[in-house]
């Protein structure tokens, strides 16, 4: 297993967790603006200390202002519409809707950075595609709610903003931007979106010791998932570490269901187990 996939698998751990304090979060009426500039506050803060412990310098050239504060911003807009999402659709809804991106990252990475397609890899990500499938769960009569089409669709606009910041940092590093300036623009862009996002949408600025408890955690579990698929980035292709991180709903199926959040059924173990062929088949193409 090269460097590139076990940077990827590291990502997707850390980022199984962040989903279930996503999910978690999400259960009450809270603001998300708030949560998320706590996020990028935690995240920040995380990032400036590593930087100084390892006497990392770092560069702010155009290039990396420029990728940066655009990666940054998508990224963070993403999240705050997956977690806005997730208030009136089923988790399981919104995680599959969101994973999807695996299919835009593929075709943006072939298209606009010019990565090759091949057998492996379509396997790998059709795979994937098909396990997140088999997770999803159709609501029943009684649970569909009106107006969860607008939201549906919140969660699409979510996939689809994932896989561009996906491009777009993988685009940004070959452009040579400074990859850890580039870490810090990203955690500092959630920030102000959260901020502005609470003015705007939400009309409140209200601090809580819940929302900062939040903030904290997730921060810490952004701060890994961002370092692990930027290090990932670095030494493989954007349409194979991307798609391998994206699997990161099987770690979160696994902590939710030892939660006593939801049960594990056959169903969920098939997917699981198509999940890690799909690493696998991703790995080989690395």
């Amino acid at each position: 297993m090269n460097a590139a996939v076990t940077f990827a698998l590291l990502s997707l751990a850390a980022a199984g967790c962040l989903d279930v304090s996503f999910k978690r979060f999400s259960r009450k009426s809270r603001s998300r603006g708030i949560y998320v500039a706590f996020c990028g506050v935690s995240w920040t803060m995380l990032q400036l200390v590593y930087f100084v412990s390892q006497d990392i310098a770092i560069t702010f050239d155009g290039i990396t202002l420029g990728y940066g504060i655009v990666a940054g911003l998508v990224l963070a807009l993403a999240n705050l519409l997956l977690i806005e999402s997730l208030t009136h659709l089923h988790v399981s809804m919104g995680s599959t809707i969101y994973r999807l991106n695996t299919i835009g990252v593929i075709i943006l990475s072939v298209l606009v950075l010019g990565e090759p397609l091949g057998m492996l890899k379509v396997l790998g990500v059709m795979c994937g595609i098909f396990a997140v499938w088999v997770l999803y769960e159709r609501p029943r009569g009684g649970d569909t709610v009106k107006g969860a089409v607008a939201f549906f669709w919140l969660a699409v606009a979510a996939s689809a903003l994932r896989a561009i910041f996906g491009v777009v940092a993988k685009d940004g590093l070959s452009a040579g931007a400074d990859a850890d300036a580039m870490l810090l623009l990203y955690a500092m862009a959630w920030i102000p979106c959260g901020l502005v996002y609470a003015w705007r949408r939400e009309g409140q600025v209200r601090i809580t010791a819940s929302k900062l408890a939040y903030g904290a955690v997730s921060g810490l579990l952004l701060c890994l998932t961002a370092n692990f698929i930027i290090a990932a980035m670095t030494t493989g292709d954007a349409s194979v570490v991307v798609p391998i991180a994206n699997l990161s709903f099987v770690v979160a199926l696994l902590i939710s269901t030892a939660m006593g959040m939801e049960a594990l059924t056959l169903r969920k173990g098939g997917a699981i187990a198509v999940a890690g062929i799909a690493i696998f088949l991703l790995a080989q193409a690395a």
